[in-house]
């Protein structure tokens, strides 16, 4: 026979039956339902009852909805058992028994799923319990409130026509509260509760006890498949299959008068981490007063003063069970009568600032290992820390007020408030004026750097997760939001419309790129906590654990700063072609691409040395003594030129006002401009490419115009001379970019190599340096053996290996097929933002395996946006990797997730080394 129920007293029983594991347990009883019996197990003041497993509940759902005859006499025996403990009889009048009917999963879920309170209450028991309490008003009261919960939760009736009901009973009292109601006015209150009942269901109230509770115990179960239960867990990532357990407990009441109270507490400050019981209560209620908000609730520390003894009883038991489960507990308790009872207790939800301090402040008071500080911070509460957000006041008020305007993909966290530019250079000229800006466009390219790099966060109607607009954004700690398809763009009436709502040029809106969500008008943000003493010191237990590097990608010295400042250990990537984009060198560049000599293309770039030579010796200055790596061109050359489309249209529009020029002057000025744009169109043509993503780029552009990159690596290494001579220690490492043949790789190291010779010999001085390449193709990766005889080190660009590896085009699979395949179950993860260790994964084992076998100790890092996730993190120590290198923001982000990863896969007897606190 299987064993459906526990009583809270048999928790031995259920511990054995499944082996001993805790954890066990709770998926046997649920979280709630484990802690009751645990409680009890420990002597803390609990009302007798009994749990339901929850393969009870999985058998209920599987089985048509129908409680076995096997559960329904063990759950009849469990009630005996708990009329016996509490000295009560269920449904005996004289001496009731009442009981609650709550729910318990595994995971918490609060407010998801439902429950029934006051169960055994009919006509006959609030009788015998009047004359037994003597207080008539306190009996009505629980009564109405079981045949509203009842009605709402296992019939499924709306709650308006019970509220309807106690409205309109305090109007005629004028009164303002549900206990401020008379006797006589809650015995009306019930008599309509009743027709209600009936008139919506078309059946009366129960009156047999035993069928409320049978009926309430299915309703519990049927809310586990309920929508806001399901939703819920979707967002949580909470399996499906768990069950809900059922917990059946003895009533005890705070609504029998000023010595009864009922509340809600935290063993610490939820939102500070502070050391201190923080919660709510009323007096003469009962708990869904509290949580409801149907009345204004009084401060724990009041109840201080109000009942002293019972709040020092209480804060012992708060720190006993904090003690107990080594954790901070949020805690349910009512007083009835001057007795303190406790009614559930479970780790509480927490903010991030909360959730670094406590974890610290645990470490410190030896309740907890500096190992399991690191675990209870997830990654995500780090990244909290580190970009601003929005008040909660703020954005609630913007969602009651219509105020949410569209949502889209979350790509770049943090909250920003500026007004609409639909341009970058107006994004420029507005920053450079003091106004905040929200750059929108349908899409960036590389030419919008400037105006986004202006701009405080950026928005596009297009894109992916690795779009351009989502890249540069995460790597310049910008908050964005792409792929928000609602929106229409209109460029030429300079508005955006979602809906029938527009936005004009230079009207303010508010993003979230943590949520996605965008919001007319201007909210409030809160600053991010940076010098946080907690997580400083969270951070540094986690440096102590870790043994993968953490870098960072950084194309400027203020990014490099901000990344060395956050814990990064080097730069694992620089891309120069972002250097290019800047409005006073792009022309320059053009000029180069466009030379019709080899003399134009060399004055070009000769121009354009003392840019580069500058931008690296900023990048070496702010990175004194930390390894620097420079990827030298790797972006198809077109990227850099106007798009055909735009070249046409701006042509045709010339060719146009040629036709109604009225002066010399102005034909001269239109023909001047039709020629040049004329050239300029023919380059484009000449450069277009079918496929440009797969053409010519990276190192096959070096070796077909050899004097760009001869050029990078003299600014590379006149800069690394020039610091060098200023006192600084420089670790230049040149990566070439997109290799697939090692004899690509050979015939461009050997020209590169010979120019930096050059440079040396020149300043008679010499520079310790690393040649490498990025593994960015799957050919690359399998004969990396190959390629390592070159390469000094290697580095994967798992961006562009992910969509050689898949075949496809991360923006075009984003925007038409990825997000059907990540709801159909086709994929269980974008593979762009989570590494795919079943395909890319064992490209990079074949490669990292390969590699050091052609040459020992080949360092291996990685330089994608993958080296910001923690569970890419964690697949990149299993492999063997040197290091991770991600955006700035992220570099906290990646040392934490780090450490996890290495604790996770390292062998308990390894740990010792941290087990005393500070």
């Amino acid at each position: 026979m299987s064993t459906w129920v526990y009583g809270f007293d048999q928790i031995d029983d259920a511990e054995a039956f499944v082996g001993g594991s805790w954890e066990e347990v709770r998926g046997l009883l649920g979280g709630k339902g484990a802690n009751l019996g645990d409680m009890t197990r420990i002597g803390v003041p609990v009302p007798p009852g009994f749990t339901i497993t929850t393969r009870a509940c999985n058998d209920y759902l599987a089985g048509g909805g129908t409680l076995s005859d096997e559960l329904i006499s063990q759950v009849d025996a469990a009630l005996a058992h708990i009329e016996a403990a509490a000295g009560k009889r269920f449904g005996d009048p004289s001496n009731p028994l009442l009981v609650s009917c709550r729910s318990g999963a595994k995971f918490s879920m609060p407010g998801m799923m439902d429950t029934v309170l006051n169960i055994g209450l009919n006509d006959e028991v609030v009788t015998g319990m009047i004359e037994r309490t003597g207080d008539a008003h306190f009996v009505f009261d629980s009564y109405r409130r079981l045949i509203q919960m009842f009605g709402s939760v296992v019939l499924g009736i709306r709650d308006e026509p019970f509220e309807h009901v106690l409205e309109r009973a305090r109007q005629q009292r004028g009164v303002t509260e549900d206990s401020e109601l008379t006797t006589e006015d809650l015995e009306g209150v019930i008599s309509q509760f009743r027709q209600i009942i009936e008139r919506y269901s078309g059946r009366p109230f129960p009156d047999e006890p035993i069928d409320q509770l049978r009926l309430a115990i299915e309703a519990v179960f049927r809310s586990w498949d309920g929508k806001r239960a399901r939703d819920y867990r979707n967002a949580a990532g909470i399996a499906h299959d768990l069950g809900t357990a059922v917990n059946i407990q003895t009533m005890v009441f705070g609504n029998m008068g000023d010595d009864s109270a009922t509340g809600v507490a935290m063993s610490r400050n939820a939102t500070t981490g502070e050391p201190g019981l923080e919660g709510d209560y009323l007096t003469n209620a009962q708990g869904e007063d509290v949580v409801a908000g149907i009345r204004v609730t009084k401060p724990m520390e009041q109840l201080a003063e109000e009942m002293p003894a019972l709040y020092e009883q209480f804060s012992t038991i708060a720190g006993k069970l904090e003690r107990h489960y080594r954790n901070m507990q949020d805690m349910e308790f009512t007083i009835e009568q001057a007795k303190l009872w406790l009614l559930q207790t479970r780790d509480g939800k927490r903010t991030a600032q909360a959730a670094v301090r406590i974890a610290v402040d645990m470490a410190d008071e030896e309740l907890i290992t500096r190992e399991e500080a690191l675990e209870r911070v997830t990654p995500a509460q780090v990244e909290f820390f580190l970009h601003p957000s929005f008040t909660p006041a703020s954005k609630e008020a913007a969602v009651d007020s219509g105020a949410l305007f569209a949502s889209a993909l979350n790509v770049s966290p943090g909250a920003a408030v500026g007004m609409v530019a639909f341009d970058a250079d107006l994004a420029v000229e507005w920053a450079e004026q003091g106004r905040a800006v929200i750059m929108v466009r349908p899409e960036t390219k590389p030419d919008d750097v400037h105006g986004m790099l202006a701009s405080q966060g950026i928005l596009t109607s297009r894109g992916g997760r690795t779009s351009h607009a989502a890249l540069v954004a995460r790597q310049f700690g910008k908050p964005a939001i792409v792929g928000a398809e609602q929106i229409e763009i209109d460029l030429t009436e300079r508005t955006m419309t979602c809906g029938d709502t527009s936005v004009a040029e230079g009207e303010w809106i508010s993003i979230d790129g943590t949520t996605g969500d965008v919001f007319l008008g201007q909210l409030e943000t809160q600053t991010p906590d940076l010098e946080n003493e907690f997580l400083r010191r969270l951070l540094e237990w986690a440096d102590e654990v870790r043994d993968i590097g953490v870098w960072t990608n950084a194309d400027h010295p203020d990014d490099a700063l901000l990344a060395r400042s956050y814990g990064a250990e080097g730069i694992g990537l620089t891309r120069t072609e972002h250097m290019f984009f800047d409005p006073a060198r792009l022309p320059i560049v053009q000029r180069m691409i466009m030379a019709t000599s080899p003399a134009d293309s060399s004055e070009a770039l000769a121009q354009l040395l003392p840019f580069q030579r500058g931008d690296f010796a900023g990048l070496f200055r702010a990175m004194d003594g930390l390894p620097v790596t420079i990827r030298l061109i790797d972006p198809p050359l077109h990227e850099f030129l106007p798009s055909l489309e735009d070249l046409t249209h701006e042509l045709a529009d010339l060719k146009i006002r040629l036709l109604s020029a009225s002066t010399l002057e102005q034909i001269d000025e239109l023909l001047g401009k039709i020629e040049a744009s004329e050239h300029m169109l023919t380059e484009v043509e000449r450069l277009h490419e079918a496929n440009p993503m797969l053409g010519l780029r990276g190192v096959r552009l070096g070796l077909m115009m050899p004097g760009l990159t001869r050029m990078q690596v003299r600014a590379i290494f006149e800069a690394a001379v020039q610091v060098a001579k200023e006192g600084v220690e420089v670790h230049p490492k040149i990566m070439i970019p997109l290799v697939s043949h090692a004899n690509e790789l050979q015939r461009q190291r050997a020209e590169l190599e010979e120019e930096a010779q050059a440079v040396m010999h020149e300043a008679n001085m010499t520079i310790e340096y690393q040649f490498g390449t990025m593994i960015e193709t799957p050919r690359a990766a399998l004969t990396a053996d190959q390629i390592a005889e070159y390469a000094g080190f290697i580095s994967f660009g798992t961006n562009d290996l992910t969509q050689m590896t898949y075949g496809l085009s991360r923006d075009d699979a984003e925007k038409a097929f990825l997000v059907h395949y990540l709801e159909e179950g086709i994929l269980d993860r974008n593979p762009f933002a989570t590494l795919d260790a079943d395909g890319v994964g064992q490209l990079m084992e074949i490669a990292i395996t390969k590699g050091r076998a052609a040459r020992p100790g080949l360092d291996v890092g990685l330089c994608g946006e993958h080296g910001g996730d923690p569970e890419s993190i964690e697949l990149c120590r299993m492999l063997g990797l040197d290091y991770v290198s991600c955006s700035p923001p992220r570099v906290p982000v990646a040392r934490l997730a780090a450490a996890q990863a290495a604790l996770r896969q390292k062998a308990p007897d390894d740990l010792s080394r941290m087990t005393s606190p500070v």
